[in-house]
């Protein structure tokens, strides 16, 4: 069984966690070890592959005076929304030998979310032909993908208590009158980030097949601004 190492790195910038998946990719490439980064984003509007611009639907400063950015990304996907009270997660996988098959890789992601779900009792479920994961017709995860040699960049983003009203500022994934959803809303009370981080994990390794090695030092060292990301085996 492969070992995946997971940190939970708080709330820290896109750009930030872009460049912090990309060096953690090339360790990955060079025989490093895999990993899950778990964090939130301040809000931010990403630009998938396939993002049409006139799907943000408010200009950048009108956004900007509301705290909203605008990020372009190397994701597939359209549009989307980032923000507090979301799980984001990255995992940097090597999908080599065994596992190269990019829908399957989608399929997975969105299995793991629809366990930890229902492990808070809430149903969800995929629908034909879309990427992500609803709840009686309403979005409550998106899902965005980069692959490069096998080796897995973005992720999920799981809306826990995330503020809905800023879905407003976008089409989601390009898809007109669609809805989102959140935990919080779907359970009427709140739901802490760590709880659904830590029945996360577990489910993460039962569908990849990873033993799950926490690394707080990352998580330090992200937290402290210093430009490095502080593996197992030393500074990446």
């Amino acid at each position: 069984m492969r070992t995946c190492v997971h940190s939970f790195l708080g709330r820290i910038e896109y750009a930030e966690a872009t460049d912090l998946q990309r060096a953690c990719a090339r360790r990955l490439l060079e025989g490093g070890e895999e990993r899950l980064l778990l964090l939130e984003h301040p809000p931010v509007i990403t630009l998938g592959r396939n993002a049409r611009r006139e799907d943000v639907l408010f200009g950048e400063p009108a956004l900007r005076a509301r705290g909203v950015t605008v990020a372009p990304t190397d994701r597939g996907g359209q549009v989307t929304y980032h923000g507090p009270g979301q799980l984001v997660g990255y995992p940097i996988l090597n999908l080599s030998p065994d596992r190269r098959d990019v829908g399957r890789y989608l399929r997975d992601l969105e299995e793991v979310l629809i366990r930890t779900l229902l492990r808070f009792g809430i149903e969800s479920g995929r629908i034909e032909g879309l990427t992500g994961v609803w709840v009686r017709g309403e979005k409550i995860a998106s899902i965005g993908v980069h692959l490069s040699r096998w080796i897995t960049t973005h992720g999920f983003a799981l809306n826990v208590s995330t503020d809905l009203a800023h879905f407003s500022f976008i089409v989601p994934c390009g898809l007109s009158g669609a809805r989102v959803t959140s935990m919080e809303r779907v359970l009427g009370r709140g739901v802490p980030l760590g709880d659904v981080m830590a029945l996360l994990v577990p489910e993460f390794a039962s569908i990849f097949g990873r033993e799950m090695i926490a690394d707080p030092g990352m998580a330090a060292a992200t937290a402290q601004g210093s430009g490095e990301a502080i593996g197992p085996r030393g500074v990446i």
